[in-house]
């Protein structure tokens, strides 16, 4: 069991401490109103195969967990068992949603005192966990709105996935599509927050600025948004920040703050080596993609240069491609995967670029208004 780092990423950002270090993504953890029926979807849809389990026959009273694994991307999908839990009332107000994010690191106690000595709020005091298969310990930190930060030490542990949980044995394991770790993580905070997040990053957590956007690079004809991009000093953790900017009409940062309660997740990007492949397994098993307009192909070579990709099946999948001084890269959105207009997922190949779309961001935010103007959110 090796949680996820991210290789192809890798790069030592100077500005970042790195004082915890993070070693990578260790789990993202789901509260979810029904567990066992999202793992069947993340497993049907996207490919995940069952990992671990814990509940009632683990001795769990107030929940039922479900992981599924993919490559090193590892999801918890957790769900209350009575009325009236913290879990529940969660989901009451987020309805689905990424409520923890969880760094594995060397040192999980020392994670948590650099981080609260730099004023961090705590989440979780570091607490051991042990069975017959070692011990792990884990500390946790409050981030924005009502999503954590988990510091997860394993160095002692050789079981399926933590104490508590059993090997989740399953006769119903659809292929994998292809994911291998996750890319990064955007977070949609309030008005005039972004940098609020931005300094927690920074001092608190040690992370580097790796890039900026304002509402003239991220705008159309009716919203905007701005953003920042923060990332640790090995490259292997990076979020970027966004906060709405004014517009004509209500943006998609403002609709999913309205929708979820409050800041948190707003989607999370999984890497492929192949997203021709990748988005093509996706769509036959039922995950719907944002599209855009076949006019976006026209001068697609004229703007990026020559890529590897035949033209024809990236617009038939209607992947989107952009370049920066390293190489470019392959992206595409899916549609929420929840009732609401809130979590919903990328997929990016890298052919060598560190960049996020920027070349993109106009054809992705009308792509995303017209869903919206559909829903009459917009």
């Amino acid at each position: 069991m090796i949680p996820q780092t991210t290789p192809i990423l890798e790069k030592i950002i100077p500005e970042a401490e790195d004082f915890l270090p993070l070693n990578g993504t260790d789990y993202l953890e789901l509260y979810v109103g029904n567990a066992k029926q999202a793992a069947h979807f993340y497993k049907t849809a996207f490919g995940f195969q069952s990992l671990a389990y814990a509940g009632l026959a683990t001795g769990l009273k107030d929940r039922e967990s479900y992981v599924v694994q993919q490559g090193k991307i590892r999801l918890i999908l957790t769900s209350p068992l009575r009325g009236g839990t913290e879990i529940g009332k969660h989901i009451d107000l987020h309805g689905d949603g990424v409520k923890a994010v969880a760094l594995w690191v060397d040192d999980a106690e020392k994670s948590f005192q650099e981080t609260v000595k730099r004023g961090a709020t705590p989440y979780l005091e570091p607490t051991i966990e042990r069975d017959a298969h070692g011990e792990t310990k884990r500390s946790g930190i409050v981030a924005y709105g009502d999503t954590v930060h988990t510091f997860v030490e394993r160095k002692n542990y050789h079981g399926t996935f933590l104490p508590g949980f059993v090997e989740w044995k399953s006769t119903f394991n659809p292929a994998p599509t292809g994911l291998k770790y996750v890319d990064h993580m955007v977070c949609n905070v309030g008005w005039g927050e972004m940098n609020k997040w931005v300094e927690f990053y920074a001092k608190i957590m040690g992370f580097a600025q790796l890039v900026s956007f304002d509402d003239k690079d991220i705008s159309t004809d009716y919203t905007a948004l701005m953003s920042k991009v923060m990332s640790n000093g090995n490259g292997r953790i990076k979020f970027p920040v966004n906060e709405p900017a004014e517009g004509k009409k209500k943006s998609q940062i403002e609709e999913y703050l309205d929708f979820y309660g409050g800041p948190g997740i707003q989607h999370i990007a999984v890497a492929t080596d192949n997203i021709i492949e990748t988005v093509t397994d996706l769509q036959n098993r039922g995950v719907e993609f944002l599209t855009v307009p076949g006019s976006y192909y026209e001068d697609l070579l004229s703007r990026v240069g020559q890529i590897d990709e035949d033209l024809k099946p990236l617009q038939e999948l209607g992947i989107l491609v952009d370049r920066d001084d390293e190489g470019y890269l392959l992206q595409i959105f899916t549609k929420p995967v929840e009732p609401r207009p809130t979590l919903f997922f990328e997929i990016i190949q890298r052919k060598g670029a560190k960049s996020f779309g920027k070349g993109n961001f106009k054809a992705l935010f009308e792509a995303i208004e017209r869903e919206q103007a559909l829903r009459g959110t917009l």
